[in-house]
């Protein structure tokens, strides 16, 4: 596993016009898969490409997908994304990017990000994102639209192919600014409008308190959606007492003991 920035365009990379013509116009398309079908498109023949997930992390939510295009066609990838957002995404490579990664000016640096299967020590992460998918090996091309907010196109190789060779990676590299820039405006144009008001509420609430952990957000997300602590349970994997155990954290970290409180801390204006 590595990641680095890309400083300027590497040299070389050629593709077809015409799908470089299909990417721009699917921007901000409302479909959930056009974007990302064609970063497919344009990337997957050269770099053998199979499948490509689009995902926001706003806020230091979760990570939402955007779009997502899998050359198998169906919903199988995206049940893949919502399990990886749900259960897994702490333990990505890209979360240690998208947290700890130096302040950059927004719309400014792209980060490259390489994990195959090999990298991944956990189990069951690598069985639902990696191993039921047949995916060997991922390039993500990482970069920010906005303050608090990273995006991340993820190219996933399939095991029939092996891993990417160097020539493969290099014209990814070549090709990164076009895809991140690409999905940086899909993304001002019809991701970002995706946000609902639990987002927005939780960001309200990560800004007032910067010590919140992970599964303490996530938790008090499902608060917020109006979830039960079975529902939210079930959706984190954990145990529902795992669950009131996070509540009770993430309420004594914000000065607050109920959830309308709660509510009320995310329309006020005052510090914690």
């Amino acid at each position: 596993m590595r990641y680095w920035q890309l400083d300027r365009p590497a040299p070389g990379g050629q593709i077809d016009l015409s799908h470089v013509t299909s990417l721009v116009a699917a921007i901000g398309c409302a479909d959930a898969t056009s974007f990302a079908g064609e970063v497919l498109n344009t990337l997957g023949d050269a770099a053998k490409i199979s499948q490509c997930t689009i995902f926001a992390y706003e806020f230091g939510n979760r990570p939402r997908t955007v779009s997502v295009a899998d050359r198998r066609g169906g919903r199988f990838l995206r049940d893949v994304a919502d399990v990886y957002s749900k259960l897994f995404y702490v333990l990505d490579g890209n979360q240690g990017i998208v947290t700890n990664e130096p302040a950059a000016k927004p719309g400014g640096a792209i980060v490259m990000h390489r994990q195959t299967s090999d990298d991944i020590t956990h189990a069951g992460y690598r069985a639902a994102c990696y191993s039921d998918p047949n995916v060997c090996d991922r390039l993500s091309v990482l970069l920010q639209p906005a303050d608090d907010i990273w995006l991340s196109v993820n190219l996933y190789r399939d095991r029939t192919y092996a891993n990417f060779q160097q020539r493969e990676i290099a014209l990814v590299e070549a090709l990164a600014p076009l895809i991140g820039h690409a999905a940086k405006h899909h993304y001002a144009l019809h991701g970002q409008n995706q946000q609902g008001l639990p987002q927005l509420m939780l960001a309200r609430l990560r800004s007032l308190c910067p010590t919140l952990a992970k599964r303490e957000l996530d938790v008090v997300r499902g608060v917020l959606e109006g979830r039960t602590a079975i529902e939210i349970a079930e959706i984190l994997g954990i145990k529902p007492a795992s669950v009131i155990t996070y509540q009770k954290r993430a309420y004594q970290r914000l000065g607050i003991s109920s959830q309308r409180q709660l509510f009320a801390l995310c329309l006020s204006t005052e510090k914690v």
